[in-house]
C-alpha cells in the first residue's frame, strides 16, 4: 500500500522457480482502510499541486514484448521508496495517530479479536476521526430520493421490459418473445384499456409498470418516495452541535392581529394585548426548567450526529474484517447520475461501470444481468 514502505508476506514458490504466489489474504477494517485511501488521495492532490512536472502512469506499464523483471537483478538490492503518510495532529488525531498507518491496525488491542483478525470494534472518537478523513471520498448526496428510478429494482424492471433508463445501463432482453406478443387486442378495440394519446416516457413505464405496459413480467416495484432528509453536514468544526441558521430555516413573519379580533385567553392569563405588544412576562421564582443542570451537548455530540447519518463504511462501529479488494472506495461516485455537461466517453463510462456493480438478486433468474461484457 502507498502508506507502507515494506510489507513482508508469506509466499509459495513453484518448484521450477517459474512463478511465485503470495500466500496471504489482506484482511482490513473497512472504515480504517477507506480512511487510509482518503488520506492518500489528499496526499496525491497536494503532490500534483506542488510538483511542476506531473505525469500519470499508463497501464499496463510494460509492453507485451518486454521481458519480465528479474527479482534478484532489479528488486533485491533496490532501496524501497519512502512511504506516503500525512502528518497527524497529536491532539485532534490522538485516537488513531499511533496505529493508523500500521500494516494491521489495532492487531494487539482490545478492538480486534486477536491474531486471526476477523472481528473489530471501534469507539466513537476513533470513528469520528476516521470519518473526518474519509469524507473526501464520500458523496454529498444523503437523500435516498436522489436515486429514484436509478437503483437496482428500477434496473431490473428496465431489463424485464426491454427498455433503457436515460443515463442508465443497457441490458440484453430478459424475454426474447416480447416482439411476438399477440396484438389481436390493442388499445383501440379493448374496452378495458385506457387510450393514452401522448408519447409514454420510459420513466413512466418503469415507475408504474402495470399501468403503462401491456405485458409486464418479472418487474420490481421500487419505493416511490422516502422521507425527506433534512440533515445538513457541518463544514465548520467550530460550530456547536445544535445551532440555528436563519439562511436555512428562516422564521416567517407573522402579521399583527387585527383590532377587531377577540382577546385571546392567553392574553387574559399572561398579560399583554392582542396587537402583539406583550408586556414583559416573568416566571415565578419556584419554577425551574427541566434538565436545567444537564449539558445540551458534549464534545462528542456533533461527531455522534454526523456518524448517525454517515454512509458505509462509517455507519457501523463493529463488524467483520473483509478483503482489501472488497472495500468499495469510489463506487458511490459512478452509481450516481452522470454530471451534466460531460463528454460522451465519460457518460459511456458511467453506464458501463453501473452494470457489473448491480447486486444479483437471489429471486431472479440467472440471466437477469448480462455480465458477459
Amino acid at each position: 500500500m502507498p502508506w507502507e514502505q515494506v510489507r513482508e508476506v508469506p509466499v509459495v514458490y513453484h518448484i521450477t522457480g517459474a512463478i511465485t504466489f503470495v500466500n496471504e489474504v489482506p484482511k482490513v477494517i473497512p472504515p480504517v482502510y477507506h480512511a487510509q485511501w482518503a488520506t492518500m488521495w489528499l496526499a496525491m492532490r497536494r503532490e500534483k499541486r506542488d510538483r511542476r512536472h506531473f505525469k500519470r502512469m499508463r497501464f499496463p506499464p510494460f509492453d507485451d514484448e518486454e521481458p519480465p523483471l528479474d527479482y534478484g537483478d532489479n528488486v533485491l538490492d533496490t532501496e524501497p521508496l519512502e512511504s506516503i503518510q500525512l502528518e497527524l495532529d497529536e491532539d485532534e488525531d490522538a485516537p488513531i495517530a499511533e496505529w493508523f498507518y500500521d500494516s494491521k491496525p489495532l492487531i494487539d488491542s482490545p478492538h480486534v479479536n486477536g491474531s486471526s483478525y476477523k472481528l473489530w470494534n471501534l469507539d466513537l472518537p476513533q470513528m469520528a476521526n476516521l470519518y473526518r478523513f474519509g469524507r473526501t471520498l464520500l458523496s454529498d448526496f444523503n437523500d435516498g430520493n436522489y436515486f429514484y428510478l436509478f437503483e437496482p429494482k428500477s434496473f431490473f424492471t428496465a431489463k424485464a421490459l426491454n427498455v433503457a433508463i436515460p443515463g442508465g445501463p443497457r441490458f440484453e432482453p430478459l424475454f426474447r418473445d416480447a416482439d411476438n406478443f399477440d396484438d389481436d387486442w390493442n388499445e383501440f378495440n379493448d374496452i378495458n384499456k385506457v387510450i393514452i394519446r401522448q408519447q409514454i416516457r420510459t420513466e413512466y413505464k418503469i415507475a408504474f409498470p402495470h399501468l403503462y405496459n401491456s405485458r409486464p413480467r418479472s418487474v420490481h416495484i421500487s419505493p416511490y418516495h422516502e422521507p425527506h432528509n433534512l440533515y445538513i453536514r457541518t463544514e465548520d468544526p467550530d460550530l456547536p452541535a445544535f445551532y440555528f441558521d436563519p439562511m436555512i430555516h428562516p422564521i416567517s413573519s407573522r402579521g399583527v392581529a387585527p383590532k377587531n379580533e377577540l382577546v385571546p385567553h392567553e392574553v387574559d392569563v399572561f398579560g399583554g394585548d392582542s396587537n402583539g405588544e406583550d408586556d414583559e412576562f416573568e416566571l415565578p421564582d419556584e419554577c425551574e426548567a427541566f434538565l436545567a443542570d444537564d449539558d445540551v451537548e458534549t464534545d462528542r455530540t456533533a461527531d455522534a450526529i454526523a456518524l448517525w447519518w454517515a454512509p458505509y463504511p462509517y455507519n457501523q462501529r463493529s463488524g467483520r474484517t473483509v478483503r482489501a479488494q472488497d472495500v468499495p472506495l469510489v463506487k458511490n461516485w459512478y452509481l450516481e447520475h452522470c454530471p451534466p455537461g460531460q463528454a460522451v466517453k465519460v457518460r459511456v463510462s458511467y453506464q458501463k461501470l453501473v452494470r457489473p456493480s448491480l447486486p444479483l438478486s437471489l429471486s431472479r433468474p440467472s440471466s437477469l444481468l448480462d455480465l458477459s461484457h
